[in-house]
């Protein structure tokens, strides 16, 4: 005799399988998903740290040829001058480019783990209505 059956233990037991296998399939998802994130957010690090260190790079060899061009001002040909100028102009627009790149790069690297957050903030709304 099946005693789970003979008080009404079984449709019971039976739902609590199914919720604990529902919701072993849901945390797997969410683990799924933490990692995909997890990834995109360490390729945007990486990007971060290149960036920032081509960025100082950059900056050092403007610096250089900024100075050199102010120099370069005071010769005496007028010929040294445009090209120490617009040699300097180069690098400052490239340095301009970097900086426009590092700083997109961060705004998306603010917004880590939003499809995670979302998830779990489902489900525990879904979780209270059912409480």
């Amino acid at each position: 005799m099946n005693w789970l059956s003979v008080l009404g233990l079984d449709a019971w037991l039976a739902r609590w399988r199914a919720n604990m296998i529902e919701g072993a399939i849901a945390a797997e998802d969410r683990l799924d998903l933490a990692r995909l994130e997890w990834q995109d957010q360490k390729r945007r690090i990486f990007s971060v740290v290149v960036m920032g260190i081509a960025l100082g790079g950059l900056t050092v060899v403007a610096l250089v040829v900024f100075s050199m061009a102010l120099v370069a001002q005071f010769w005496d040909t007028p010929q040294r001058m445009t090209v120490a100028w617009s040699v300097a102009a180069a690098w400052l627009l490239l340095w301009g480019g970097l900086l426009l790149g590092l700083i997109s790069t961060l705004r998306k690297a603010g917004n880590a783990f939003a499809l995670t957050r979302n998830e779990l903030a489902q489900d525990w709304h879904a979780i209270k209505e059912r409480l």
